[in-house]
């Protein structure tokens, strides 16, 4: 077969979507893009009352000060035991919203009054519900494990809707907004001298016991926020392009990029057809090409960084 004679490439026609289909895929775009009020509301909910059960059933007892407010408030607690860890949250946290809504703009702090108090909320009701004392096991770093995992999976569940758990990320952002440090860097330092404390006052293996949560803590954060956030980049090889972007368009309210290809071997035109979508979205397709075109060639690539319309915004 000569270059003359090889098929020319899909050129893919000017799409006129009904009304009612541009509409749809206007809402979800718009759903994508920015949580409703109830999802956040739930997921807010849902992480703070994780990261409670974490404070009141495994880091007071063990005093796991892992930084934040729960770490400061499970220090005073033990230097001022008339008083328990939920009823220090609510000083630390009370004391932080009034010097946030004097130093920031109240529409900076959004969910973070919100999930100050509503965290300081559950804390109490859980210590009232079923006060824990003494640790449920004697193997602190089996302990450790949960004191780090269940806090770090509510963060993330916060995290993921862009909303804040509150407390000390009250005071990182002002040290932002009227110093030169970074938030990150900021929520370090003050995590830092809490963990610092704790090794004085707790002793050696505790101490270090805070350490290696606290940095534990922040990878398993880190890796749970990917996990949400994981989408699938979709490459198909075809023949038949057309049918699947009417797929995509009209089905998935997603688009494509389409790109000129050439088989390897028998020199035949075809078109590659790339597409982010969501978990879910990627099998539906799978399962899609597996009916419509069987034996299309066709890859999906984990990522967890993808930024544009559609997603998350730039």
């Amino acid at each position: 077969m000569t270059p003359d004679q090889r098929p020319k490439a899909y050129v893919p026609p000017m799409r006129s979507a009904a009304p009612a289909v541009l509409d749809e895929g206007r809402r979800a775009q718009s759903r994508r893009e920015r949580p409703s009020l109830s999802r956040t509301a739930v997921f807010v909910n849902l992480g703070l009352i994780l990261t409670a059960l974490g404070i009141v059933i495994f880091k007071a007892p063990n005093h796991f000060a892992l930084g934040g407010t729960s770490g400061v408030a499970i220090i005073l607690s033990t230097l001022f035991p008339t008083l328990d860890v939920g009823a220090f949250m609510w000083i630390l946290n009370v004391a932080l919203v009034v010097a946030g809504l004097v130093f920031l703009d109240v529409r900076t702090m959004g969910w973070t009054i919100f999930a100050s108090f509503a965290l300081s909320f559950y804390v109490s009701l859980f210590e009232w519900v079923w006060p824990v004392v003494d640790p449920l096991t004697s193997n602190k770093l089996l302990e450790l494990c949960f004191a780090v995992m269940l806090p770090a999976a509510g963060s993330a569940l916060v995290f993921n809707v862009d909303a804040s758990t509150g407390g000390t990320d009250i005071l990182a952002m002002i040290l932002k907004a009227h110093t030169s440090l970074q938030i990150g860097r900021a929520l370090l330092v003050v995590d830092g001298l809490i963990v610092a404390f704790s090794v004085g006052l707790y002793g050696a293996e505790t101490g270090m016991l805070c350490i290696l949560g606290l940095l534990a803590k922040t990878m398993i954060v880190d890796d749970a926020i990917e996990g949400f956030n994981q989408s699938k980049v979709c490459t198909v090889v075809t023949q038949h392009p057309e049918e699947i972007e009417a797929f995509l368009v009209d089905e998935l309210h997603r688009t494509s990029t389409m790109c000129d290809a050439r088989g390897g071997f028998s020199g035949m035109a075809l078109t590659e057809v790339t597409c982010v979508l969501t978990r879910s979205e990627a099998v539906r397709l799978r399962n899609h090409l597996h009916l419509t075109q069987p034996g299309t060639f066709m890859t999906i690539v984990s990522t967890s960084e993808i930024v544009g319309r559609g997603f998350r915004n730039v």
